[in-house]
């Protein structure tokens, strides 16, 4: 399950996960001027164990041109404020595996609650790979692997508005049929 970030412990605990997780991989803290959506993973024993935020696509561009051409893809061109993008994707190492049902339906959820057709990422190459294969996820990937800010990415394109229109053709898509988690212990 996932949550909506509403108090001030919440937020701080969002920064130690992902911030946990990016200094054992190696990648380089960032802090971004504009994000549209949070929100922390739950495990079913109620613990926070990840997870997941969304900005605009019009403010991350040109670091993501950098990458990859998103531009060059209709998708992207033919209505940018339709793409969002997708970043600090995060599980402690107990729950990877395990909660990665919840992490998707997270940016699936908080896509649609924008209106977004497209979700840009760059992901870690184990991580798209399982996407892709266990998963089945449907994206496009953008560009090659390639070196990052500590680390090698996968550029790639999510069709959230296809799946969040079909929920059905997506047995990991968990949020169409439970509420968000409301009230959660903190770990």
């Amino acid at each position: 399950m996932f949550k909506r970030i509403e108090k001030e412990r919440e937020l701080a605990l969002f920064h130690y996960i992902w911030m946990t997780v990016w200094k054992e991989k190696g990648y380089e803290f960032e802090f971004p001027d504009e994000v549209l959506d949070r929100r922390l993973i739950v495990a079913p024993d109620g613990a926070y164990c990840g997870t997941a935020e969304i900005r605009p696509y019009a403010s991350e561009a040109e670091e993501l041109e950098r990458i990859a051409p998103f531009s060059r893809l209709g998708e992207v061109a033919e209505d940018p404020e339709k793409v969002v993008v997708a970043d600090r994707i995060a599980l402690l190492p107990n729950y990877r595996g395990k909660q990665i049902q919840a992490l998707l339906s997270s940016i699936v959820y908080m896509s649609e609650q924008r209106g977004a057709r497209w979700c840009a990422a760059l992901l870690e190459p184990v991580f798209c790979r399982a996407l892709r294969i266990t998963f089945k996820v449907p994206m496009t990937i953008v560009g090659p692997k390639q070196p990052y800010k500590g680390d090698f990415v996968v550029p790639v394109l999510f069709p959230v508005e296809e799946i969040y229109r079909d929920p059905e053709r997506h047995e990991w898509l968990s949020y169409a049929h439970a509420h968000e988690v409301r009230q959660a212990v903190l770990a």
